[in-house]
């Protein structure tokens, strides 16, 4: 079994995973999912196993499959964008060609970077290695802004560390060391590939990584990044301007996107104050090599297949995996996420279709009215906030399966079967960067959709207030019309309810009707629901697990929304004519049923904004008074949780 089921949790949700008995009175989760986790074997190209993964394995057997038959015969595509994401799957997985071309196609922009004499050659330089997508110590892009979603706006985002987040460098982690050391090693090997000598490797290597150790202090915390309305931090444009005397920072805004903006949206306030002291004239070595590094690491995937079994041994330490995807999951995973809403469409209109999408919609339009009812009834809102509440509720736009059309820029994309993998990408990621920049001045696209139809996941966008609901993910344990009702609400239902109540958590419910951050609260009501924030974080705030324990700050917006739509998903179950609870909440354990690496829970739980699958399973059972009645729960059981420290808020 996994080591992370041996690993007893106490804290206020009693024994989650070292259970007396595996029944489901002491432990939901291992009562249904038991059995397979004893036996169920990990991939070896993967770090993960269960639910979610095997629907991303299902889709990607499918779609590759697919691609081969494409390939086979181009006259069976009538859409000229999917022909492009074909052709660029054949370029990707032409192993011959590629070799052929081995170092060549980053030569040239590796040696761009090598140029770079002093500060003045980097400003001069810094519009351009952003449009053609090099690592930088400060990144510029374009997005909606935060308190006005009709107007776009300048983002300002700091450089990031080479490992996960600030706790792998703390003495003591040896697993942060380790880590430190392949990557040494791998881009020691990457830069011997393109011609460094091993002196020089080496020394580059070096001030790469005292230039990542000066970040560590300063970069945000995953808790930090967590906190939506703290990325939001207008300044001036002309006093940003004043915050390097090293580099020309009115140029480098000016010269991207065209204009100088009245503002700029500055989303690390700690990292800008601290800009001159990363980057001056006498780091600029440091920085300088750190460029390179990351830059050929991040490219090394782009090259031939010795690049990438080169950069994929970091890969495979830093995820616990045995080893790389085939060559052919590798070209479908390129394909598939450059021209992602093109293979999302396709892949909706051939296996869900108008039918189902509708079905799906039908679904949701339930959903939100059993919210609006919860909402209507709620004991702790005053009118006032219930009104406005019910208004954002109603105003949440709905995106389900696909989307009609995909969006322009993707017939932008021409890949070239002549050229190498590393070019086409190059050309593909300027399109993308130089379309983004562009859209300071131009109408907010408020249609577009963040997640592709071939997505297995769903989610909540603040800013537009809507909802998207892939294709992929409307299949079993989820939805099937092979489930009771209350099977496909413990599933699908509680993942749609999830969503709507990412509108109502502790970020969602800063934002207003339209996407703009807003206080749309009445003072006392939005106490109140601080108070039941605080109670969710210290629920699982502590909780012991593989040898760390969980962060409930961290997790806070996904366990109300888990919580909330669990709720909902219930009270939607019991208005059906065969609603049984049992079966409602064996599949809600049952979706989270997941296996993963050593390596991959450690990253998790130190970034992942969800709580770990077992706890998800059995923490939110616990909050619900239903799960006791079904179950014969009492306080002699190891799923017992006392009446007064049981949360819910929607």
């Amino acid at each position: 079994m996994n080591e992370l089921l041996n690993k007893t949790i106490v804290g206020g949700a009693g024994d989650i995973l070292a259970p007396k008995e595996t029944d489901i009175k002491d432990n939901l989760y291992l009562a249904i999912n038991g059995a397979w986790q004893a036996k169920a074997v990990i991939p070896n190209d993967r770090p993960s196993t269960g639910g979610f993964y095997d629907l991303i394995k299902g889709v990607e057997e499918t779609l590759i499959k697919d691609f081969h038959e494409l390939v086979k015969d181009e006259t069976k595509i009538d859409d000229s964008e999917l022909l492009q994401a074909v052709k660029l799957y054949q370029v990707a997985n032409d192993t011959e060609k590629l070799h052929k071309y081995h170092q060549s196609p980053i030569m040239n922009d590796l040696r761009k970077i090598a140029k770079l004499n002093n500060l003045e050659d980097l400003s001069d330089n810094f519009v351009d290695l952003l449009k053609n997508n090099f690592v930088l110590p400060l990144q510029l892009s374009v997005d909606m802004d935060m308190k006005n979603t009709v107007k776009n706006a300048v983002y300002l985002t700091g450089a990031n560390l080479i490992l996960p987040d600030q706790s792998y460098y703390a003495d003591g982690n040896e697993s942060g060391q380790k880590l430190l050391e392949k990557y040494a090693q791998v881009v020691n090997h990457l830069l011997a590939m393109v011609g460094y000598s091993l002196e020089d490797s080496q020394k580059i290597v070096k001030q790469a990584l005292v230039f990542d150790k000066t970040l560590v202090p300063i970069v945000k915390t995953p808790e930090e990044w967590a906190d939506d309305i703290k990325t939001y931090n207008p300044m001036d444009f002309a006093e940003f301007v004043t915050k390097s005397s090293s580099l020309d920072l009115k140029k480098l805004v000016v010269d991207s996107v065209g204009v100088a903006p009245q503002k700029v949206i500055n989303r690390e306030p700690r990292y800008l104050e601290n800009f001159d002291k990363l980057v001056n004239a006498d780091t600029f070595e440091n920085v300088k090599s750190w460029m390179l590094v990351r830059f050929l690491f991040a490219k090394a995937n782009d090259l031939d297949e010795e690049f990438r079994q080169t950069a994929g041994e970091y890969q495979l330490a830093l995820r616990g995996t045995k080893e790389l995807l085939s060559r052919d999951k590798f070209a479908y995973h390129v394909a598939e996420r450059n021209l992602d809403q093109v293979v999302g469409s396709y892949y909706g209109k051939k296996y869900f279709g108008e039918k189902a999408k509708a079905d799906v919609h039908q679904m949701v339009e339930k959903m939100i009215g059993v919210y609006e009812q919860r909402l209507s009834n709620n004991d702790w809102l005053s009118e006032d906030t219930k009104k406005k509440a019910v208004l954002k509720l109603k105003k949440m736009v709905l995106k389900i399966g696909y989307p009609d059309k995909v969006e322009a820029i993707f017939s932008k994309f021409k890949v070239d079967e002549n050229a190498s993998l590393y070019d086409n990408l190059a050309q593909i990621n300027k399109i993308k960067n130089e379309d983004e920049l562009s859209k300071l001045n131009q109408p907010v696209d408020r249609d577009k959709w963040v997640m592709p139809g071939h997505m297995v996941n769903a989610c909540y966008d603040p800013l537009r207030n809507d909802i998207t609901f892939p294709a992929a993910i409307l299949q079993a344990p989820f939805y099937s019309l092979q489930q009771t009702s209350s099977e496909n609400f413990g599933g699908i239902g509680a993942v749609i309810a999830h969503e709507i109540s990412h509108a109502f958590d502790n970020n969602g419910a800063q934002f207003d009707e339209l996407g703009n951050i807003n206080n749309w609260w009445k003072k006392e009501d939005y106490a109140t629901f601080k108070k039941l924030t605080q109670k969710m974080i210290d629920e699982f705030n502590g909780i012991p697990y593989i040898g760390k324990k969980v962060n409930g700050t961290l997790i806070v917006s996904e366990n109300i929304a888990d919580v909330g739509g669990l709720r909902c998903a219930l009270e939607a179950a019991k208005g059906e004519n065969d609603y049984n609870a049992k079966e409602f909440f064996t599949n809600w354990a049952r979706v989270w049923r997941s296996k993963s690496t050593k390596q991959l829970d450690e990253m998790l739980l130190a970034l992942d904004v969800h709580a770990p699958a077992p706890l998800r399973a059995n923490v939110q059972a616990q909050n619900m008074d239903e799960f006791y009645d079904a179950f014969d729960v009492t306080e002699k059981d190891g799923m017992w949780l006392d009446k007064a420290k049981r949360v819910n808020i929607w």
